[in-house]
């Protein structure tokens, strides 16, 4: 399992080909939304991570989650003084429905077992929602624009800090999204953390 190369930029942790951590703005997040704070990630997207990724979400290894969670709560994070809440990327009605569980749920609820913070579906998802897996960077933004709204719970996360649960972080249009919601309830900052992350040839062909 690779865990990256270093350097890396200090706000989404993409590596910095150059080995210059002074080098300008990182392209990776250039156009991330101000409300998405950070990105921080266990493992590269690829052998065997993708396979337990693609176990996790598709093929029903819910038993997957707990050694997947385990590698996520380790990781260090950027957070700020306070409780942070711990908020998983909902799916749509038809995927949970299809699959029988979120898998986003089902890391965040290791990541708040395993760290003892607050886990709050603060976020939903009710629209349909087409898959991002076979889009290009400008397709996934559009596609996700919009899809997330405040969750029943929202309130108990409303003025702390969010840790945004998902499985694989790509180009960060999901995470964006669902930050700008977390951000109007006034969370801050808004920090994705997902079990893999593609970088490289496989983010430009993802």
């Amino acid at each position: 399992m690779r865990r990256g190369p270093w350097p890396r930029c200090a706000r989404c942790h993409a590596p910095r080909g150059t080995g210059r951590t002074e080098d300008a703005a990182c392209r990776v997040c250039a156009d991330w939304p101000d409300e998405l704070a950070h990105a921080r990630w266990a493992y590269e997207l690829a052998p065997p991570v993708d396979d337990l990724v693609h176990g996790l979400k598709y093929e029903g290894w819910r038993e997957l989650a707990g050694m997947m969670g385990e590698a996520l709560a380790r990781v260090e994070l950027p957070l700020p003084e306070g409780e942070p809440a711990v908020v998983p990327v909902p799916t749509t009605p038809e995927r949970l429905a299809s699959r029988g569980y979120n898998q986003a749920e089902l890391l965040a609820r290791e990541v708040a077992g395993r760290r003892g913070w607050p886990l709050v579906p603060a976020l939903a998802r009710p629209g349909r929602g087409g898959s991002q897996t076979s889009l290009g960077p400008r397709e996934r933004a559009i596609n996700v624009r919009g899809a997330f709204v405040a969750g029943a719970e929202a309130s108990a996360a409303r003025g702390r800090p969010a840790v945004l649960v998902d499985d694989v972080l790509t180009t960060g249009a999901t995470a964006g999204e669902a930050a700008r919601v977390l951000a109007s309830l006034g969370c801050a900052p808004v920090i994705v953390l997902t079990y893999a992350r593609a970088t490289g040839r496989m983010r430009d062909a993802a």
